[in-house]
C-alpha cells in the first residue's frame, strides 16, 4: 500500500516538474517582431534616387512598393504617372494616373496625363488608319464627333496646328496652276499622314 501511494506522489511530481520545464521554455523563447516599415519619405527618397540616376524602372519597382505600404496615399502613383508619361508609354501612363484619381479626383496633373496620353494613343490610331484607308462610315463619324469635342474643349479651331517648316515653305507664286494643284493635292496628303485629325476638321 505504501508502494503505490510513493508511485502516485512520484507521479504527481514528475508530471509538476514537466509543466513547469514547458511554461519556462515558453517564457523564454524569442518574441519574433516584424522589421518597422520604413516611411513613405525615406521610400519615395529611395525611389527618387534611383530615377535621378536613370535607373527608372528601378525606381518604378520602390513606387510600387511604397504604394503597397501606405495604399492610401497618391504620391507614388503620380511618380509613376509622369515616369511612364516621360517614357512614351501611354497606357500604363494612364492606369496609373487613375490610380491617383482614385485617391484625390481633382488631381489636374493626373487628368492632364490622362488626356495627353489618350490624345496621343487616339492620334497614334488615327494615323494608322487613314495610312490604311480604313477611317470610313460610323467610325469616321464618331470620330468626327470626338474632334469637335476636342476643338470645343481646347477653344481650337484646328486639333493640330502646321508644323512650323510647312509654313516657312509656301507654294511659289510664279508655279503654274496645274503645278499649284499638284502641290496643293501633295500637301494635302502630307497633311493627311502627319495629321490624322486632317481628315475631322
Amino acid at each position: 500500500m505504501n508502494t503505490v501511494i510513493s508511485l502516485g506522489r512520484i507521479g504527481r511530481f514528475i508530471g509538476a516538474a514537466v509543466c513547469a520545464a514547458s511554461l519556462s521554455a515558453c517564457m523564454t523563447a524569442p518574441v519574433v517582431q516584424k522589421p518597422a516599415l520604413p516611411s513613405m519619405e525615406d521610400m519615395l527618397a529611395k525611389a527618387s534616387q534611383a530615377s535621378g540616376s536613370g535607373q527608372k524602372e528601378q525606381a518604378v519597382t520602390l513606387w510600387k512598393e511604397a504604394a503597397v505600404a501606405y495604399p492610401a496615399d497618391k504620391t507614388p502613383w503620380t511618380n509613376i504617372a509622369q515616369t511612364r508619361y516621360e517614357a512614351g508609354q501611354y497606357g500604363e501612363a494612364i492606369t496609373s494616373a487613375q490610380e491617383v484619381l482614385v485617391r484625390d479626383p481633382n488631381d489636374r496633373l493626373a487628368n492632364s496625363i490622362i488626356a495627353i496620353s489618350g490624345l496621343r494613343l487616339s492620334t497614334r490610331a488615327l494615323s494608322d488608319l487613314s495610312r490604311q484607308n480604313n477611317l470610313s462610315g460610323s467610325l469616321r463619324t464618331e470620330s468626327q464627333d470626338l474632334a469637335k469635342l476636342l476643338r470645343e474643349s481646347l477653344g481650337e479651331t484646328v486639333l493640330v496646328p502646321p508644323q512650323p517648316a510647312q509654313a516657312a515653305n509656301p507654294v511659289r507664286n510664279n508655279s503654274s496652276t496645274a503645278a499649284k494643284g499638284k502641290k496643293g493635292k501633295a500637301k494635302a496628303d502630307d497633311d493627311s499622314s502627319a495629321n490624322p485629325f486632317g481628315a475631322l476638321k
